[in-house]
């Protein structure tokens, strides 16, 4: 069976875009200096092609002073990966 691993993008900046997830449930895409989230869902396009929704998006080292603990939490895999984030 073949794993078709270009997915479409619904909803966030990228919205109506095609991209490569590698079959992951969590895509994150860097934008502007954010961390844009996309969540794999169980619906699939007209082209057989899977679907992920927008989730929002997050600062690469965690929360934003005054609104939260940057340090309390991680921010994003990718984001920790690329050796952002705080402590866990």
């Amino acid at each position: 069976m073949d794993t078709n691993t270009t997915a479409h993008l619904v909803g966030g900046p990228r919205d109506g875009s095609t991209h490569e997830t590698g079959d992951e449930a969590l895509v994150e895409v860097k934008i502007d200096g954010l961390m844009h989230r996309y969540i794999r869902t169980t619906k699939q396009h007209d082209d057989g092609r899977p679907l992920y929704n927008y989730d929002g998006a997050v600062a690469p080292d965690g929360g934003e002073p005054g609104v939260e603990d940057p340090a309390a939490r991680v921010a994003s895999p990718r984001a920790d990966a690329e050796g952002h984030g705080g402590t866990h």
